[in-house]
C-alpha cells in the first residue's frame, strides 16, 4: 500500500461506479487500473478491505468519500462542458456561444446517466446516519452547490435578495428534475425545461421553492425507504 494516493485511486474508481456502484468494491478495484511503471508492477488483485478502510474510511464512510468525489467530478463536468474537455485534449473547437442555465443543468443530468441505477443507493447513504434518521442537509448542499456552479458558469450577476432567490429556485428545480430522472430518464430534460420556464421570474421562483422543496424531501425519504435503509 506504500506510495498509493487516495486521491488518485478515487479518480480511477469513478469509472467503476457504472459496474460496481458506490461501493467499497469499486474503491478496492481502482488499484487494478493503476498503470505499471519502470519501478512498479501493475496490481492484479483488488485492495484488501483493511486497505480500503485505511485509505478511505470505515464502512459507509468510504462510500461517502466515493460519493463526494463523484459529486465534485459532476460539478466539473457541468461547469467545464464537453467543448472545454475536447479543447484540453487538443481538439480544435469553434468559438462556442455563451452557455445558459438550461445548458449547464442539462449537462449535470447527462453526467448522471451512466450510473442512474446506483444513484438511489448513493442518496440513501448521503441522507442517513447510524441512527437511521433522514438528514436533509446533504441533499440541500448537493442542490445548492449545483445551483451555485450553474450561476458561476453562466456569469450570473444577481444581487442581494435576487441572488438568494435565484439560487434557491435553481436548487429546487434541479433536484426535482434529478428525482424525476430516476424514474423517467428520457423525459428528464424536458421536465427540467418546464420547471425552469415556470420559475423564470423572481416572484414565481420564491413561490415555487417551498413547493419543490416539500416534493424533494418527500421523494428523498421515499427513495431511502425503498432502499431498505429505513423501515417502511
Amino acid at each position: 500500500m506504500a506510495g498509493l494516493s487516495s486521491s488518485h485511486l478515487l479518480k480511477l474508481a469513478l469509472p467503476l461506479i457504472k459496474t460496481h456502484g458506490f461501493t467499497r468494491e469499486a474503491l478496492a478495484r481502482s488499484v487494478i487500473s493503476l498503470p505499471s511503471t519502470s519501478t512498479a508492477q501493475p496490481y492484479t488483485e483488488p485492495l484488501s478491505d483493511s486497505a480500503v478502510t485505511a485509505l478511505f474510511g470505515k464502512g459507509d464512510a468510504a462510500r461517502r468519500t466515493l460519493i463526494d468525489a463523484w459529486l465534485d467530478d459532476g460539478l466539473k463536468y457541468m461547469t467545464v462542458g464537453p467543448a472545454s474537455v475536447e479543447a484540453l485534449a487538443g481538439v480544435e473547437q469553434e468559438e462556442a456561444p455563451p452557455r445558459t442555465i438550461r445548458d449547464v443543468l442539462r449537462a449535470r443530468l447527462e453526467y448522471n446517466e451512466p450510473v442512474l441505477p446506483h444513484i438511489p443507493d448513493a442518496f440513501a447513504v448521503m441522507a442517513t446516519s447510524g441512527f437511521h434518521v433522514v438528514d436533509p442537509l446533504p441533499a440541500m448542499k448537493h442542490a445548492l452547490k449545483i445551483a451555485d456552479g450553474a450561476c458561476i458558469a453562466t456569469g450570473d450577476k444577481s444581487l442581494q435578495l435576487e441572488w438568494y432567490a435565484h439560487r434557491a429556485s435553481l436548487a429546487a428545480v434541479y433536484t426535482a428534475a434529478e428525482l424525476h430522472q430516476l424514474t423517467s430518464p428520457h423525459t428528464a430534460p424536458a421536465f427540467l425545461d418546464s420547471l425552469l420556464e415556470s420559475t423564470s421570474n423572481l416572484k414565481s421562483a420564491v413561490a415555487e421553492v417551498a413547493l419543490y422543496s416539500d416534493y424533494v424531501f418527500k421523494s428523498w425519504k421515499g427513495i431511502i425507504k425503498s432502499s431498505g435503509v429505513l423501515p417502511p
